[in-house]
Order: C-alpha cells, then sequence, then structure tokens
C-alpha cells in the first residue's frame, strides 16, 4: 500500500519512497518475547535511515509507539500494569540485568522488552520524563560486533542501531532458551538494515558523481 505525500508516492508500511521500499527485505522472526519500541517524533521523521520501523515489521510479536513522555500512555501502561508480564527496558544501568551473564527468570510470565528508539540525548530524556519506565528493571549487553550503519556516524564504538540492538538481544534469549529461533532467521533479520544502507551509500555516490560531472562541465 502506498499513498501520495508532497508529491512523492511513499508505502505505508516501512514510510519510504516507493522508490526505496525495505519491505521486500523483510523477513519477519516470530518471538515468544514481545518487543515494544518506544520511538522519539525525531526519529518517525528519519525516513531515510530510522531503523525502529523496520524493527517493528520484522517482528509480529512488537508493538511500536510514538511519544516523548509515556507516563500516561494507555497501551503501554496497559502492558506495565498486566499481572502476567514481565517487563524489561534496554538500557544500561547500574542494576541492569546483564544478559550475558544472568538468566531471565520468566515465571510462566510474558517476557516484554520495551526498546527506546531515539539518539541517546533523546533517550536520556525519555527515561527521564516517563515515569513509568523509570520503574522498570534495566536489560543490559555487552557485545563485540561493529555497527553497519555506515551512513550514520555513532556517538561511541559500542554503540549499535536500534534493529542491530534487538538482533543481540534476540541472540542472547536464544542462547538462554527463551527463544527458539533458527540459526539461519538470524542471518537475515538485518536484511532490510543492510539493504537500506547500500541505498544511501548508492545514493550519496550518485550525488558525487554527479557534481563533479557539474564541475568538469
Amino acid at each position: 500500500m502506498n499513498e501520495l505525500l508532497e508529491g512523492r508516492e511513499k508505502c505505508y508500511q516501512c514510510y519510504r519512497p516507493i522508490s526505496s521500499c525495505m519491505c521486500p527485505h523483510i523477513r519477519p522472526i516470530m518471538t515468544q518475547t514481545k518487543f515494544v519500541i518506544l520511538m522519539h517524533p525525531k526519529e518517525f521523521k528519519k525516513t531515510k535511515n530510522g531503523t525502529g520501523r523496520l524493527t517493528h515489521l520484522s517482528l509480529p510479536n512488537s508493538e511500536l509507539y510514538i511519544d516523548i513522555d509515556f507516563s500516561e500512555h494507555t497501551a503501554v501502561n496497559t502492558l506495565i500494569n498486566n499481572p502476567n508480564n514481565l517487563c524489561y527496558v534496554l538500557y544500561p544501568g547500574k542494576n541492569a540485568l546483564h544478559l550475558n551473564k544472568e538468566k531471565i527468570e520468566t515465571v510462566g510470565k510474558q517476557v516484554v522488552i520495551f526498546i527506546i528508539d531515539s539518539t541517546w540525548p533523546c533517550s536520556v530524556k525519555m527515561l527521564r520524563l516517563s515515569s513509568n519506565l523509570q520503574n522498570l528493571p534495566r536489560m543490559s549487553f555487552t557485545h563485540s560486533k561493529s555497527s553497519q550503519f555506515r551512513i550514520k556516524e555513532q556517538p561511541k564504538e559500542f554503540c549499535l542501531s536500534t534493529i542491530e540492538s534487538t538482533l543481540s538481544v534476540l541472540e542472547l534469549l536464544n542462547e538462554q532458551g527463551i527463544e527458539e529461533i533458527e540459526e539461519g532467521a538470524f542471518e537475515s533479520f538485518l536484511d532490510p538494515f543492510t539493504s537500506m544502507v547500500e541505498y544511501q551509500l548508492g545514493c550519496a555516490s550518485d550525488s558525487i558523481k554527479s557534481v563533479r560531472f557539474i564541475k568538469r562541465d
């Protein structure tokens, strides 16, 4: 599905122009864990390089909400207040559950992981304003990966995009036996992300070639 917006046809799913739609590259993964992506409004506007929506589209058992302060957000609070849910917010902290070293004790509950999709400065503000998220236990992980986000400079060497972070979490949950995802599914999970990066790099290269051609003329 698509719409005509500002003179350009766009995809209703990934919100990118039809000419660079990433939906054909998405390989959904069914999970036991529910992922809730909390997207900052600024990220919603990043149709060219945002990965939060691609993450959501890749996980059928996920929800996506856009806001800055989620304190009074009905859907978010419904998930948090459900006694059958075991909720975490993926965010580093002194007392955060370290997925590489600690196992989640599900005690028969549905694991719900809230992922803040924003820049680091904005995520700090979102967490500070959202009192309901402040009260949730935090979850973190360590990795030795390098971000493939070559069109965007990460604030620190260890930083990953939202979709890359989600993949790391899924791999660790799989190791813990909380998920039962075939390894092959992990290999294609980043396909829409890597395709998006390659597309943007191609556009940048074409722009540079055009400038050089104009200068030569």
